[in-house]
């Protein structure tokens, strides 16, 4: 079900309203959808064209961001735009979109700055460059996930979303695995960036208990508060540090800058780094007077905004310094927008474009001189800027907007971030800040604008200006094409620093969602004489001093250096993890299943049974309701008892098998045949099976003396069954309500149309678990194959008729059209063969199957089912082995188990999947009454189809345990004993020469 609708809003996301939205083409899900969409087909466009295909791939986003910008004057007007796609509505679980002015931002962003990227990849690649088809397709895909996330109104659907672009991430900086620093940085990404999604996945699961809703747009429209609140709030904040590579994550972003530059001018820039900003301004209208809010983001703000703007100024690789800088500006705008006032979120959303505009040009810039030039150090280019003008305008353009120099959109924004400084300062605007903590902020923002201001300029000067260099570039040529990109970027950074009043009423909806502050907030060229345009003036002039000295500063950062940083620690971290990992190994995984089960068991008895030492005032037992249930009860711990102490393997197996069979009868007792017959089923193809497997195993377990690890082993034994038994003692006086049981009986006809409790729940009400758990047989079942069996399943099936008779032997021939039943038996030696078992099968066979079919159509009303069909089906197929061999197995069943398990599998799905054709829900059931001639009245259920996919499923299991344990084991001994008797011939034939 898909709903849509308009809020009006006049402080943040809240409920929407009934009325429809103006029309708008396609749906917010749908774009993400075509985009998904599109990067499945683009490997395949780019591996037909060449990498021409981005030029059109390009064209869909693009045509998105045309789509999406038509929303601008209504959501300016104050609407927020939303959409909910029921999912699971029983639970609340939807897909829920809503786009305000935040996300309206973010989108263009996304969008737009994506159709450039893909764009420029035409011209950044080479026509033998590898893994292009595939770097398309993630990166689009990427685009995708990132267009999801900052439009999602759901926090798990966003956390979804926010874990896509880490693996999208993952793959894209690891483009290259053929280069070890890739592989590294694109691992060191993923774990710091997915240790912080955790952290935020926690915390939204929380912030949704304690406000009763998944829906952001609820939470925030009536935030909850609490400390429960608290820690949620901070534990989501963990996740949008990491994300934006704020102090102390803030080292895997500039090791990302291994992957190709694309990816750095997109995900580094302009779209992933700013996911955790994005959540920043989401939360702050309600949570920024959370306690530690601002502490946590303007101190680790400020803290990164000066350390990365340091390690810029060192940097001799333009890519790295931007790197750094990229570093320091996530630092300035989560410390804008983490204040919490109007004017600080109205100047930090400002940033936010400014800086997506300004980075993704530079990046692209330096892509450019690598691929044209073959380097990025600054110590070896010269004179590109009388080579490529265009492209050193665009990156002049840039770098001022990056500094903060007007009239561009950076001096816009970082000017009127110096104005809400100013009002913290002087007034704390509510933030408590007020007085030297806000008089020291302005200072720190001070430092880390002039360190702005000299690598800017650090930057212009080591790709541009005029230097004697050791080796002359090659000859450079820039296509048209690949320099637009960045310098359409630079004038749009330009263009934008005159609409400070423009961007101020499009921002202003959600800016409205704060307090009203000591002055106005607005966006604009001129904010009057005060500390503000002085700060402004200050930065430049101290910026361009310290670019001048940047050798005595790069002597002084040299002497102050410390040798430590938290990439080290990092490493250092990890080393120890996997120095960790290996000693554990080395004592918990030995090679010995013996002493994996007695870990698990250890863990068992002491973690929760310890636990039962403080219920045993709620336990209550009742020994027993006939005595017959104690003499079952005794006659299967007399089997448990004697089968610990057996020596002989068989004798072991067929004391525990009667332990299942003793349940079985307690299970009669109470009242549930369908349990008991399973039980039986069960239970006997257990022992036929343990029994095939024993024929090549010795017959005792041990000809050692017993040793004293027996008396540990009895002592866990006993505390193992303790503890279970403590976990079914209170567990069954824990009840507090009524047996939900009391209703299967209604329930079970009112829903599922039959009389069979069990059944209906296992194919009805619970068809998911029992889709899982068939699927889980299939893996087990492939496992067991692959364990076994050397060739293909099916490749050693034989009917008797394909063996081939020894030589001078007569083929006796039969009547026509006459078939011989039971013939393999032929096949064995005489001694091995069974004339009454024989007969025995032959008056068997049919019956059992027969049977095994009523149970399976029976088994919606009466004791059966599925499950129970198919182990008396496999159960005959076991007699018609025994009687006559692998051969005669093959007769009774000559298909391929493979195939024979998919099939089951597969029709299970198709049940699953056919009541969506009707207009129904996955797994719905119809139930049929009809009138037929003879029979009278037949009642038809759809899910008896479901129960043939299990029939088919626990079918194709047994035979391939048999043709497993069974007919290989017969190869293995046959050929063995082959093998033996011609050494033994070689070895008379030795004695006789």
């Amino acid at each position: 079900m898909l709903t849509r609708g308009v809020s009006h809003r006049t402080g943040s996301l809240c409920h929407a309203d009934p009325r429809p939205p103006p029309t708008r083409g396609l749906p917010l899900l749908l774009v993400i959808a075509a985009l998904f969409a599109l990067a499945a087909i683009s490997p395949w466009m780019l591996l037909r064209w060449g990498r021409r295909a981005f030029l059109p791939v390009a064209a869909v986003p693009l045509a998105a961001t045309v789509w999406l910008a038509t929303f601008t004057p209504s959501v300016v007007d104050g609407q927020v735009h939303t959409e909910v796609v029921s999912w699971v509505p029983s639970i609340g679980l939807g897909l829920s979109f809503a786009l305000g002015p935040l996300q309206l931002l973010l989108g263009l962003i996304v969008l737009g700055i994506g159709a450039v990227v893909l764009a420029y990849c035409t011209w950044y690649f080479h026509d033998d460059s590898a893994g292009v088809p595939r770097f398309g397709g993630v990166l689009v895909a990427f685009v995708a996930a990132m267009l999801g996330l900052v439009l999602a109104d759901d926090l798990l659907l966003m956390y979804v979303f926010w874990e896509l672009t880490t693996v999208f991430s993952f793959l894209l900086v690891g483009h290259d695995p053929t280069r070890r620093t890739s592989r590294q940085a694109a691992i060191q990404a993923l774990i710091v960036t997915t240790l912080g999604g955790l952290a935020m996945l926690v915390g939204a699961l929380a912030l949704a208990h304690e406000a009763g809703t998944m829906r952001i747009s609820e939470i925030l429209a009536a935030p909850p508060e609490g400390t429960l609140v608290t820690v949620s709030v901070l534990l989501l904040l963990v996740g949008a540090i990491s994300k934006s590579a704020l102090f102390p994550f803030h080292f895997w972003l500039p090791a990302a800058m291994a992957a190709p530059t694309p990816v750095s001018a997109y995900l580094h820039a302009a779209s992933m780094v700013k996911a955790g900003v994005y959540l920043v301004a989401l939360l702050a209208p309600a949570f920024a007077d959370v306690p530690g809010w601002r502490g946590v983001l303007v101190g680790l703000g400020l803290l990164t905004m000066v350390l990365g703007g340091l390690r810029a100024l060192r940097q001799h690789d333009l890519k790295l310094l931007l790197a750094f800088g990229t570093v320091s500006q996530l630092g300035f705008m989560m410390l804008v927008l983490g204040l919490g006032t109007r004017s600080a979120m109205l100047a930090g959303l400002g940033l936010v474009l400014a800086h997506a505009l300004f980075k993704a040009t530079l990046f692209l810039v330096v892509g450019l001189i690598d691929r044209t030039t073959g380097t990025r150090d600054l110590r070896k280019l010269t004179g590109l800027s009388r080579r490529m003008p265009w492209v050193a305008a665009a990156s002049v353009l840039a770098a001022l907007s990056m500094a903060g120099i007007p009239p561009l959109l950076g001096y816009v924004a970082k000017e009127s971030v110096f104005v809400a400084l100013v009002d913290v300062a002087e007034y704390g605007d509510g933030t408590g800040l007020d007085g030297p903590a806000g008089w020291l902020l302005l200072a720190g923002v001070l430092l880390g604008s002039i360190l702005t201001v000299a690598y800017s300029l650090r930057f212009v000067w080591g790709a541009f200006a005029d230097r004697e260099v050791a080796e002359e570039l090659r000859d450079v040529d820039v296509p048209a094409g690949f320099a637009a990109g960045p310098l359409l970027l630079g004038v749009l950074g330009l263009a934008a620093g005159f609409a400070g009043p423009t961007l101020t009423t499009a921002f202003a909806p959600h800016v409205e969602s704060l307090p009203e502050g000591v002055h106005h907030a607005e966006l604009s060229l001129w904010h009057g004489v005060g500390l503000p345009l002085l700060a402004t003036g200050v930065a430049i002039a101290l910026g361009v001093v310290l670019f001048l000295l940047r050798r005595p500063v790069a002597t002084l950062q040299g002497a102050l250096a410390l040798d430590l940083s938290m990439e080290r620690g990092y490493r250092a971290g990890m080393r120890g993890l996997d120095r960790f990992a290996v000693e554990l190994t080395a004592v918990v995984q030995r090679g010995s299943a013996a002493a994996y089960l007695a870990i698990i068991l250890v863990v068992v008895v002491v973690v929760p049974g310890s636990t039962l030492f403080l219920t045993f005032d709620s336990i209550r037992v009742k020994a027993w309701d006939t005595p017959f249930q104690a003499l079952v009860g005794a006659v299967i711990m007399l089997a448990a008892f004697m089968a610990t102490r057996s020596r002989r393997r068989l004798r072991a197996v067929l004391l525990a098998g009667a332990t299942g069979f003793g349940a079985a009868v307690l299970f009669v007792m109470h009242g549930a045949p369908d349990l008991a017959l399973t039980q039986v089923l069960v239970e006997t193809l257990t022992v036929v099976v343990f029994v095939l497997a024993l024929r090549r195993m010795p017959e005792y377990f041990t000809d050692r003396p017993l040793s004293a690890r027996r008396y540990w082993r009895m002592a866990l034994a006993v505390a193992v069954a303790l503890a279970a038994a403590g976990f079914i003692l209170v567990g069954a006086s824990a009840r507090i309500h009524t047996p939900v049981s009391l209703d299967l009986p209604r329930l079970a006809v009112e829903y599922g149309g039959g009389y069979n409790i069990v059944n209906v729940v296992l194919v009805d009400t619970r068809a998911w678990d029992t889709l899982g758990e068939i699927a889980v047989l299939v893996a087990a079942g492939t496992g067991v194959a692959s364990l076994i069996f050397l060739d293909v399943r099916g490749a050693g099936i034989r009917r008797v008729h394909e063996i081939p008779f020894p030589e001078g032997v007569k083929k006796h021939a039969t009547d026509a059209g006459r078939r011989v039943w039971l013939p393999a038996p032929r096949t064995l030696a005489p001694e091995k063969r069974s004339i009454i078992f024989e007969v025995i099968t032959r008056l068997l066979f049919h019956s059992i199957i027969v049977l095994s079919l009523y149970l399976l159509f029976a088994g919606h009303n009466a004791p059966g089912g599925g499950f129970a069909g198919g182990l008396t089906a496999g159960l005959a197929l076991v007699i018609r082995y025994l009687a006559g061999g692998r051969y005669e197995l093959d007769e009774a069943a000559p298909v391929d188990a493979g195939k024979l398990i998919g099939a089951g599998l597969a029709l299970a799905a198709l049940a699953a999947l056919l009541p969506v054709a009707f207009g129904g829900t996955i797994l719905e059931s119809a139930i049929l009454d009809v009138e037929v001639p003879v029979l009278g009245n037949v009642h038809l259920v759809s899910s008896a189809l479901f129960d043939i996919g299990v029939y088919l499923v626990v079918l194709g299991l047994v035979l391939d345990l048999l043709r497993g344990l069974g007919s290989q084991i017969d190869r293995q001994v046959m050929r063995e004993k082959r093998d033996a008797e011609a050494a033994e011939s070689q070895t008379t034939e030795a004695v006789a020469r």
